[in-house]
């Protein structure tokens, strides 16, 4: 990976600014974790973006995901909806959902974070380490399109753009 430059309203009349991020490395993961520690929800306007682009069966499953997990979900998702031109709504709704895996494995930051440096270990670990194949399964479950499972399963054409946002 590396830089990879995102396109993101900035809020003056429409105007689009270009932002570079670091998307891999420690530094990636460090604030990561400080933005997992509030536990504020998504604002109402993510919210309502959020119900936009899912079906209501995967709403169900995005619901599951913490406030933390929403919020960054959002922000991957509109960060991808930016950068890839034409983004459709079953890609969207793979960007929204590219974590809902994590809903069974049950565990908090801190057990996040020390599954990340340990590996798959305990059950919950391992449950942690596969959540890409558990959000396809239960995407596919709820009826979403074959387009939302395949990027929950880390291919397709639009996997790539969705990894660089991943941040």
């Amino acid at each position: 990976m590396g830089r990879l430059p995102i396109r993101a309203s900035s809020g003056h009349n429409g105007a689009v600014s270009t932002l570079a991020q670091f998307v891999t490395g420690p530094w990636h993961l460090v604030a990561r974790f400080f933005t997992s520690l509030p536990p504020t929800p998504p604002t109402v306007d993510d919210e309502i973006w959020a119900d936009d682009h899912l079906l209501a069966s995967e709403r169900t499953l995005w619901v599951q995901l913490s406030n933390q997990d929403r919020r960054h979900s959002v922000g991957v998702a509109r960060r991808f909806a930016g950068f890839r031109e034409g983004a459709t709504r079953p890609e969207i709704a793979g960007a929204l959902l590219h974590d809902v895996g994590k809903i069974e494995c049950r565990l908090g930051t801190f057990g996040r974070v020390a599954a990340t440096l340990v590996g798959p270990r305990t059950e919950r670990f391992a449950l942690y380490h596969d959540h890409e194949d558990i959000g396809a399964r239960l995407a596919e479950d709820a009826g979403s399109d074959p387009v939302t499972v395949e990027l929950l399963e880390e291919a397709g054409p639009a996997y790539e753009v969705l990894k660089q946002c991943d941040f």
